[in-house]
């Protein structure tokens, strides 16, 4: 596959790796509501939040939604937008790297981008996310009417598609449902007991023998099927379908067969990658919703409409389903999120993730009535957590900062061993099992022993206490074991028999990216 080339790649292709794991700290006078709800904001930089995400979150989130800066060489007031371009391949890359990572299999992302970069960024999300993983540039039509000040008007931007894996998001994804004119289409003109409908072509493209047959109509005509096609059904079917009324033949019965699609069975409708602004919202109305929230005089350039991301968290999306948008901006993901019942987690850099964010999702558990809050019944509750990055999990010698508590080393460490997230509580050394392997952890007292290194050193006692925590768990599992802690003062030989790899903290605690 031809990869896209710029300046500092080979540098930016790695960049991840040398973001340290930082913690995340609660900052809870400005958490809001029931905050076990699983909703998330951040305030920081969010390649270092996204990295401290990865331990907890490692594929669990369903949908992503960023909306990045643009590069359009103007300056806006809450981003520096005049990036150089190979600076804006450096910052996509390994926010793309670590996002890929976050996505459930059959999750999905979607990327807002205007036409300076759209090329650009598909050549780099198909080398992240693998070419047969795209699944769609979806074209948005954000104006209302032609910009007059171009000869041609730029009056749409992109929103391009990947998933983790394509053929599992489209197996999964969520249909739309029916517009108010599109019900208007079906009638009832032979009373049919089942209610309106609609009647539909019977016949598909392709030849297959035993659909080729002849169709005799109540009133007598005869038909099959139109040159290089074949009827949709074998006879069988169709003649049980006929006696179920569920065909069409014209008021005279000699008409060309179609199938009725009944109202009562309409399970929605395909979406396409042309979504105008009269079903998805446009950039003024982007603006007077957030002008209603912050004033004229405090809003952001760029807004997305809550239609927009809702119709988005709706085919790629189910209710508690976990959504992540990494560029927050005015948090018009997370409000989105919120009022169709879905967990998320927002992340923003600028002050504004205090003065816009924070603010803007009070109003939304009060029960704020703007944007698509009547068109899903919104009432209002519901919380979040608001957390600050802190500092890295290592210290500049590689040593664990002796602030980091247990639960943080432990989701560090069962995640670099697995490469899955660590869903303990940190009230046992044992962290869990992967593939018929144990993993346990020695580390900060967690056996009691508060003394400098006691409880943190493998002994036969320690082994034994660890054996049976993984005992109240897996009652028949005694197979192989991974242990972190200071010492060893197990012997080799003994180690070999028991099964045990043993990993000596820190020097043996590996960033997995």
């Amino acid at each position: 596959m031809p990869i896209l080339h710029w300046l500092t790649r080979d540098e930016d292709i790695r960049a991840a790796t040398r973001v340290p794991y930082r913690l995340l700290e609660e900052a809870s006078e400005f958490s809001t509501g029931d905050t076990d709800a699983g909703n998330m904001l951040i305030q920081g930089d969010n390649l270092d939040a996204l990295k401290a995400l990865l331990p907890f979150y490692v594929g669990q989130v369903k949908c992503i939604y960023i909306d990045p800066p643009y590069n359009t060489r103007s300056a806006f007031e809450h981003y520096d937008d005049n990036l150089e371009h190979s600076k804006w391949l450096a910052m996509m890359w390994p926010r793309l790297e670590i996002l890929r990572e976050l996505l459930s299999e059959d999750g999905s992302i979607w990327v807002s981008i205007d036409d300076n970069e759209v090329h650009y960024l598909k050549a780099i999300m198909d080398e992240v996310f693998g070419r047969r993983n795209f699944v769609a540039n979806v074209v948005w039509q954000k104006r209302t009417s032609p910009d007059f000040r171009a000869v041609l008007g730029d009056g749409h931007e992109n929103v391009l598609v990947c998933s983790k894996n394509a053929s599992l998001f489209r197996e999964k994804a969520n249909l739309l449902p029916l517009s108010e004119n599109q019900k208007k289409e079906y009638k009832n003109p032979d009373n049919d007991p089942r209610g309106p409908w609609v009647s539909r072509d019977f016949s598909a493209q392709g030849y297959r023998p035993n659909q080729m047959y002849k169709i005799v109509t109540p009133g007598g005509a005869e038909y099959y099927p139109p040159e290089g096609s074949c009827w949709k059904n074998v006879e069988d079917v169709f003649l049980t379908q006929v006696a179920e009324g569920r065909f069409w033949f014209g008021k005279d019965g000699k008409g060309v067969p179609r199938r009725k699609n009944y109202l009562s069975e309409a399970r929605g409708r395909q979406s396409w990658t042309w979504w105008p602004n009269e079903e998805v919202g446009h950039n003024q109305e982007a603006k007077r919703e957030v002008n209603t929230l912050f004033g004229a005089a405090n809003t952001f350039d760029t807004p997305k409409p809550e239609r927009l991301i809702q119709r988005i968290l709706h085919i790629a999306t189910n209710p508690g389903d976990l959504v992540l948008d990494s560029f927050l901006g005015s948090g018009t993901t997370a409000a989105v999120a919120h009022k169709m019942g879905r967990r998320y987690i927002g992340i923003e850099m600028g002050e504004h993730a205090v003065s816009h964010c924070v603010p803007r999702l009070r109003k939304v558990i009060e029960g704020e009535q703007g944007g698509i809050s009547k068109s899903v019944n919104w009432q209002g509750g519901g919380g979040f957590c608001f957390y600050r990055l802190g500092p890295p999990v290592f210290d500049e010698d590689g040593q664990i900062r002796s602030n980091i508590r247990f639960s943080v080393l432990a989701a560090h460490v069962y995640f670099s061993e697995t490469g899955h997230p660590w869903k303990g509580k940190g009230d046992s050394p044992f962290l869990g099992l992967h593939d018929g392997r144990a993993y346990a952890l020695l580390y900060n007292g967690i056996l009691g022993d508060k003394r400098p290194g006691g409880g943190n050193v493998l002994t036969r006692a320690t082994l034994a206490h660890i054996r049976e925590e993984i005992a109240k768990v897996h009652p028949d599992v005694d197979g192989p074991l991974t242990v972190y802690g200071e010492q060893s003062r197990l012997m080799p030989q003994t180690l070999e028999r028991e099964g045990i790899v043993f990993k000596q903290t820190p020097y043996d605690v590996k960033a997995r990216m």
